[in-house]
């Protein structure tokens, strides 16, 4: 990656932390708010150019209140991007490690789609560290399938070869491809600084190397709800409308006969509804942990 990598700036008003994590690496991190009060972990989602500046309106909403932390997941935001293997169980672990060693005590998690699939793994690898799940237009619901095993395999080795994934990744983080992406998970006008910080942290060294195992399916648990969220034992909420990649099809008959699911519809929206609907999104979260005490 050449030197004229753009600055990364804060992905939000607060100083950015380093935590090691074993087998994992160095994690960036935000910190806000006052000491007092049950921790909230924001835990952004995976595409070409994701970062916790995804979750900066709920890191600004809740922080006069309580405890906010914002974590950037391995190989993304300001958190280290080495050239390995990028699997769930890494990131599984990322989390579930940021949750021992860093917040030390029951949080409350809100996680974005493919985050989500995450946050429900250290739900179930470290129950006692988790209060609570939100799960925002949350992956592992839909009847369209990614790739995986040996397919995903394949289809990453096409595109991690040298010459094509540098072309491919390149084509996938120019200004124009980012406010194309964005603008289908808004029903309005794409935020300029979501633009700005997509394609700095997408242009840092080593931007590629997670996205494209994200890209050739790999890190997509298969039959999700099976598999990963039937393992959840804490109260869920799940908030969604509408999503331009996925679909919530099997969500409906998953959180039947499952008193500690909860799901409602915040809209119109396209898969961040805390960004067009944060005064909505923020009463559903409210009154969800009320309801926990």
């Amino acid at each position: 990656m050449p030197s004229t990598s753009p600055v990364l700036p804060l992905a939000v008003d607060a100083p950015r932390q380093v935590v090691r994590i074993d087998g994992v690496g160095a994690l960036s991190y935000y910190a806000g708010g006052p000491e007092a009060g049950r921790p909230l972990v924001l835990v952004h989602s995976v595409n070409a150019a994701p970062s916790a500046f995804e979750m900066s309106p709920l890191f600004d909403h809740y922080r006069s209140r309580r405890p906010v932390l914002a974590l950037d997941l391995p190989g993304f935001g300001g958190s280290e991007r080495p050239d390995r293997r990028y699997t769930p169980e890494l990131f599984v672990t990322a989390l579930s490690g940021f949750l021992r060693q860093v917040v030390g005590q029951p949080a409350d998690l809100v996680a974005l789609s493919l985050g989500a699939e995450f946050a429900a793994g250290a739900a179930a690898a470290v129950p006692e560290l988790v209060a609570s799940l939100v799960l925002l237009s949350p992956t592992g619901f839909s009847t369209r399938t990614m790739p995986g095993g040996k397919t995903g395999q394949r289809v990453y080795g096409v595109v991690s070869l040298p010459g094509l994934s540098q072309g491919l990744f390149a084509a996938l983080t120019s200004r124009p491809s980012i406010r194309y992406f964005l603008s289908q998970s808004f029903v309005g006008e794409v935020p300029q600084a979501m633009i700005d910080y997509a394609y700095a942290t997408s242009h840092q060294p080593g931007a590629r190397f997670a996205p494209l195992y994200f890209l050739s399916g790999q890190l997509f648990t298969q039959d999700a709800p099976n598999r990963l969220f039937a393992r959840v034992t804490q109260p869920t909420l799940v908030l969604h409308d509408r999503d331009p990649n996925i679909n919530f099809d099997l969500l409906p008959g998953f959180a039947e006969g499952r008193p500690q699911w909860r799901v409602e519809r915040i809209g119109p929206s396209l898969g961040l509804p805390h960004w067009e609907k944060l005064a909505e999104t923020g009463a559903a979260l409210d009154r969800f942990w009320a309801e926990q005490g």
